[in-house]
């Protein structure tokens, strides 16, 4: 009725998933609207890591949780939502998703994240299937970059489970180069123009772009902040361009601001102002009446 197969469960460390879906977004979605299904192959002999990118919206984490749950369901003896599904046994199911801190126990993002990783790395096991949404993300880029890789190659060299690791770090793809078991996977895009169609449709391949900027858009951020931050892009995309150099240029591509305006018309008047004629009292009330627009401006 709902598009479920009985699954094929064995002793081998395969997960042949084809045309699986999520079973709790697929049946909230409107109706006439159909679930993009995806095909998944992990093998610990070949495709052991498959590191996924792709921008925010695209469905990484959405497709992480699909084959999750479908590992799941298979294991507890229920038919699963996809064409076919071949799962090897797995003795564990470990997730590493979403972003959040710990007050009552004053752990931060970033520390919570990191407890649970190494809760992950040292159980897991050659049986288990991981599942890693944004590594890192809670630090510095070059912090986050260094420990998602480092993290990647023990658990190719030293565990061997099975792993889905959704990432925006891009530097992560040049691992595939260096490690065979690990494959490269994205989340495939359309671009018209300036708009980005997500198409949902995992594929082999990395992405060339995070769209983070046309997400932006779509959330709707000013027009003045999607201008700014479009420059500011281009510039660190340069060669030899850091983010204070990338940061300070630009300015007169962006369309000013309001209060950029204000300010220009304030250092006008200042300029004009002919002090000469001005008795030190005058000058002082001109001053202070100066200083309170200033402040009035800015708040």
């Amino acid at each position: 009725e709902h598009g479920y197969v009985c699954p094929v469960i064995d002793d081998s460390t395969v997960i042949e998933i084809r045309q699986g879906r999520h079973p709790v977004i697929e049946r909230l979605l409107p109706p006439g609207e159909r679930y993009t299904p995806n095909d998944t192959y992990l093998d610990t002999a070949s495709d052991q890591i498959h590191v996924i990118t792709g921008p925010n919206m695209s469905g990484k984490s959405s497709y992480l949780r699909q084959v999750g749950l479908i590992t799941l369901l298979a294991h507890m003896g229920s038919f699963v939502p996809a064409q076919s599904a071949r799962i090897g046994l797995v003795d564990k199911i470990f997730t590493r998703v979403g972003a959040s801190d710990n007050i009552t126990s004053g752990e931060s993002t970033f520390l919570v994240e990191m407890h649970e990783a190494a809760k992950i790395v040292n159980a897991a096991t050659g049986r288990s299937l991981v599942l890693l949404d944004e590594i890192g993300r809670g630090t510095s880029t070059f912090d986050g970059i260094s420990i998602a890789w480092a993290l990647t190659e023990y658990i190719h060299q030293r565990i061997g489970a099975r792993t889905l690791f959704a990432t925006h770090y891009h530097e992560l793809n040049e691992l595939a180069a260096t490690y065979r078991r690990i494959k490269n996977y994205k989340v495939d895009v359309r671009e018209y123009g300036d708009r980005v169609i997500f198409l949902h449709k995992v594929v082999p391949g990395f992405a060339d772009h995070s769209y983070g900027i046309q997400v932006a858009q779509m959330a709707g951020l000013p027009p003045e902040v999607i201008d700014r931050a479009t420059v500011i892009l281009k510039n660190l995309e340069q060669p030899d361009w850091g983010p204070n150099r990338a940061v300070r240029a630009g300015h007169g591509d962006v369309q000013m601001t309001l209060f950029e305006m204000k300010e220009d018309e304030l250092q006008k008047e200042i300029r004009n102002l002919d002090v000469d004629v001005m008795t030190p009292l005058e000058a002082l009330k001109k001053l202070a009446e100066l200083k309170e627009r200033l402040k009035e401006r800015k708040r």
